[in-house]
């Protein structure tokens, strides 16, 4: 076992043996290797290196070599709170134009192109200075005009084509208050090449196709306005941030700096905030930092430093009274309740509001938990902090149950406040809470992606000076003590907080950025800049794919009538046990309810609040979960806790105590939870969309109970369920240190297996998809500013010599942003901010593969959206180019993909259900340097061209004019309770 594996898990031990662990020091260390002096912290397990190159620029790199991969985090110490005051949401448009290119890439003629954009410059700033509502409109129409000209020698999305041929994943970026962050995922092989690409990228960003990704950024917008959490969030920090810009200039930014976007302005933000002292480069992964690090310094030592004015604005006065705010909307009524806390800056309070906030809610034993989630008292509740550099942000919230208001919510939040300043909480969950931190930080350790934002929190706080305080946090919890919590509770928890009733009802505020004319743009998608050729042509060390052998990969064994999968935990002594079961949400309509009920169920011997702080205080899990034809029943945590954790989820199914009074609160919560779903946009066109797959009689509404069926069921059908459950057919699935022997030895004792498992469950009614014969619209009326569309199409059953063309076809056709339907959609046509078409694989061999094609646009763009899809669908798109980086993204992936754990047992569980007794990737692998695009025209000119499909859209019927849409198909209103079934 590793050295920090063990480190920290001699100090993850059971809450008893807490007291007596020796604190590990973490010292700031320097050293010197390869002719490069770094920092770091001594028993830092992840080994963490933080150099500055002579630029200034700081690189912080941590190896890990489970995967040949590389997790890559380039941040920037500037967001929102340096957006100039008449240009918010300026850091955030620069964000979207660093994927356009350079003068190097992205272009055809620089030369040509340069000229145009300078043009498009000027009338940005012309437009901006205009007042004139008719001239505005004139000079964007030459905007738009100049645009169309100078797209004519601008190549789309070269970045996404570069990374995605590398191999790259999770190619993305973020803004948000003090940072903006890009994002990649790399093989370990492409590091020349990644390098050689971000370089450039930062080098001389062009702002090219920019009225376009405008566009996009409205989109962004618009997509807020419907989204009320966001603006609960806005209106939250508004108050608590009076002056400070945390509060006072958003993301996005303001509709009136939308509409008034400079590029000179962007320029500038750029050249201000984007230089190497200001910024770094987090690299986790498998690498050798010797050489990597030269790598990095010669790829960036073109950078020059400059001085950069942080961002310190005047304190913030004091809050002395409650300051009350309402939002309305459609979604369910909720509150938020937040206080203004210390900056991340400040170790010592971070340390101690962890421990407050984990007092008052860790999902297990705290006291909202307990007291309020356990017992039922609300629908939901919990806390959660924002930890910002300057101020934090603590945040109570609730959503009432049936027939209680928020103001009733807001007193049980309020009272379980004042107990933890009473001191009225039990003292022994701060070592548990400690103890579950530890043991977080080891699985962490395991994910390159958890090393790298971890990094990168710090790096933003601190330039990473306070790595040494970040590692030491886990040991610093459990020294905290319970009069550091109450003297934190009464200093930072008083009446000065922010209240925000979310209330439902219509925001009569909402102004959306309008729809300007946009004229398709070229994309170019054949053509290629010599940078990308050069690049691409870099070469890559072959890394050879590691396919599953499931012979050896994976032991089998027997428990009395049950199959054992076994993986060996060679790493740490941590467990993962799961009871899965061959019946799932259609074999039962208890189902659901039953696994919902287990969270609120006691035992003859312990109750339902004490098997939750006994599971928080062994650092233990459980957890249940279902699918169509399956039933997961997990458990997890320290080897040595193994047959207590194991011992009482069986004590639970088996004897679970049937609680009538506490069966009635779960039934008006689930109807409350109905109710609240037919209030959510995203579970309208979830509803339409297995109506538009099954017909009227679907899974979503056959499945569930009408009220007065759920009103009618007892607290003993749900019971005896569950205890019968482990008389049912269930494969047993371990991922831990244990032996097979050893394992199944103990399994047998504290798991009671049948002589002989019951036969399963019958099905409650036999799903099929439908392939429809005629194209039918259905919509489903919500208040809202944009439109979401789906196209739904089951096809035809599973056939594994298909798999490599339908996985290269959603590669190729709709699955992101270098693909087809992203740069005609977004890119070109500016109709939406999200966008995607994929053609489903079944997940058993006897069901039906189905096309989603997805829009979320504003209303008053859906009849350009809807034709645009239409359109890729119907006449193949075809692109050389595209079909090489598609290819190359595969291959590379597929070289790369590590599978690991317990998830080589459900891999091979996975395909035993499509009829497969092997690991399909090495079949992809093996055909997809034959495929070409003759092969996917002919897939989809079989299967999506100019085929009947069930377009399924939720919007506002006051902007979307529904009897137009008969011009699609037949057009078939539903009314919540048809989408629902209740």
């Amino acid at each position: 076992m590793p050295t920090f594996f063990k480190a920290l898990l001699t100090s993850a031990l059971v809450v008893s043996s807490l007291g007596s662990i020796a604190q590990t020091k973490f010292e700031w260390k320097s050293a010197n290797s390869s002719g490069f002096t770094y920092k770091y912290v001594s028993n830092d397990p992840m080994k963490a290196r933080f150099y500055q190159l002579k630029n200034g620029l700081t690189v912080i790199l941590s190896e890990n070599h489970k995967e040949p991969r590389i997790q890559a985090l380039i941040p920037t110490r500037a967001g929102s709170n340096t957006d100039p005051k008449d240009h918010t949401g300026l850091a955030h448009y620069l964000e979207h134009m660093l994927f356009k290119g350079t003068d190097k890439y992205g272009s055809l003629d620089w030369s040509k192109e340069k000229p145009l954009l300078d043009k498009i410059d000027a009338l940005y700033e012309q437009y901006n200075k205009t007042t004139d509502a008719a001239k505005r409109k004139e000079i964007y129409k030459e905007i738009d005009k100049t645009s169309g000209e100078a797209a004519k020698y601008a190549i789309a999305n070269e970045y996404d084509k570069m990374m995605a041929a590398m191999g790259g994943q999770g190619t993305n970026a973020f803004t948000s208050y003090e940072q903006t962050v890009y994002t990649e995922d790399i093989p370990t092989n492409a590091i020349d090449r990644f390098l050689a690409l971000q370089a450039e990228r930062f080098r001389n960003p062009i702002l090219r196709i920019f009225h376009t990704e405008l566009e996009a950024v409205y989109e962004e917008k618009n997509r807020s306005l419907d989204n009320d959490p966001w603006k609960v969030e806005e209106i939250k920090y508004a108050a608590l941030f009076p002056t400070h810009n945390y509060g006072q200039q958003t993301t996005i930014g303001t509709i009136e700096h939308l509409k008034n976007p400079s590029l000179i302005e962007i320029r500038n933000y750029f050249k201000k905030y984007y230089v190497p002292n200001n910024m770094a480069i987090i690299m986790v992964g498998d690498f050798n930092s010797d050489e990597l690090i030269k790598k990095i310094d010669k790829a960036f030592a073109y950078m020059q430093p400059k001085p950069v004015q942080e961002y310190k604005p005047a304190p913030e006065a004091p809050i002395t009274a409650p300051i009350v705010k309402e939002v309305f909307g459609p979604t369910p009524d909720n509150i938020t309740i937040a206080w203004r806390w210390p900056g991340a800056v400040s170790p010592k309070e971070h340390i101690i509001g962890t421990i407050v906030d984990e007092l008052m809610s860790n999902s297990k034993a705290g006291l909202i938990d307990i007291n309020l989630s356990k017992a039922q008292k609300v629908l939901r509740a919990g806390s959660n902090p924002d930890w910002n550099k300057d101020y934090s942000v603590w945040t109570l919230s609730g959503t009432p149950k049936n027939g209680q208001s928020l103001e009733e919510v807001r007193d049980l939040l309020l009272g379980q406040l004042d107990l933890l300043k009473k001191g009225q909480f039990d003292e022994s969950i701060i070592k548990a809470i400690a103890a579950n931190y530890k043991l977080n930080a080891i699985q962490g350790l395991e994910k390159n992606d958890a090393r790298a934002y971890k990094l990168l929190n710090d790096f933003v706080v601190s330039k990473g000076a306070d790595w040494n305080e970040t590692s030491a946090m886990t040991d610093a919890l459990s020294k905290v003590t319970k009069q550091q919590v109450i003297d934190f509770a009464n200093k930072y928890c008083g009446n000065g907080y922010v209240i925000v009733y979310k209330r439902k009802g219509e925001d009569k505020n909402i102004i959306k950025v309008d729809k300007p004319e946009i004229t398709q743009v070229e994309t170019n998608r054949e053509k290629q800049s010599e940078f990308l050729k050069s690049v691409n042509g870099m070469p890559m060390k072959e890394i050879q794919p590691k396919w599953l052998d499931y012979n050896k990969d994976l032991q089998k064994g027997k428990v009395g009538p049950a199959e054992v999968l076994y993986v060996k935990n060679e790493d740490n002594d941590l467990f993962r046990l799961t009871y899965r079961f061959d019946m799932g949400s259609w074999n039962s309509k208890v189902l659901p309810i039953a696994l919902q009920y287990l969270n609120f169920l006691g035992t003859p011997t312990m109750s339902a609040e004490e098997i939750s702080k006994e599971y928080y205080k062994l650092a233990s899990n459980f957890g249940a979960n279902f699918t169509d034809h399956h039933i997961n029943l997990s458990l997890s945590g320290l080897n040595e806790n193994f047959d207590r954790t194991v011992s009482i989820f069986e004590q639970l199914i088996t004897q679970a105590k049937a609680d009538p009074a506490t069966f009635e609160l779960l039934k008006g919560r689930l109807i409350k939870q109905r109710n609240d779903a037919k209030a959510n946009k995203g579970a309208i066109l979830q509803g339409l969309a297995q109506y538009a797959q099954f017909g009227a009689k679907n899974p979503r509404t056959a499945l569930n109970f009408t009220n007065d069926e759920l009103k009618a069921l007892t607290v003993d059908e749900v019971v005896n369920f569950l205890k019968d459950l482990f008389n049912f057919k269930h494969t047993v699935i371990y991922y831990g240190p244990k032996s097979l022997e050893q394992f199944s030895a103990d399994i047998s004792k504290v798991h009671k297996f049948p002589a002989q498992f019951k036969a399963d469950l019958p099905l409650v009614a036999n799903f099929d998809r439908i392939t429809p014969s005629k194209t039918q619209v259905l919509f489903t009326n919500f208040d809202m500013v944009q439109a979401e569309i789906d196209w739904i199409r089951p096809t035809v059953k599973f056939d594994p010599a298909q798999t490599p063309v339908v996985e290269l076809f959603n590669n190729y056709f709709g699955g992101g942003m270098s693909s087809i339907v992203f740069q005609t959609i977004r890119e070109s046509k500016a109709l939406a901010y999200s966008t995607y078409a994929y053609y489903f694989t079944p997940n058993t061999k006897d069901e039906k593969y189905y096309l989603v094609g997805y829009v979320g646009t504003q209303a008053d763009k859906l009849n350009e959206a809807i034709p645009s899809m239409n359109e890729l669908f119907n006449v193949f798109p075809a692109s050389e180019k595209n079909l090489e980086t598609a290819k190359e993204s595969m291959l590379k992936n597929y070289q790369t993909e590590r599978i690991t754990q317990d998830a080589i047992a459900f891999n091979y569980l996975a395909a035993q259900e499509k009829g497969l007794n092997y690991d399909e990737r090495s079949k992809i692998f093996e055909a997809l340097r034959k495929l070409g695009l003759e092969d996917l025209k002919k897939f989809q000119e079989a299967n999506i061209a100019n085929k009947p499909v069930t377009y399924c859209i939720v919007g506002s019927d006051t902007k979307i004019k529904v009897d137009e849409l008969s011009k699609y198909g037949e057009v078939k209103k539903l009314t919540l309770e048809e989408v629902f079934g209740y």
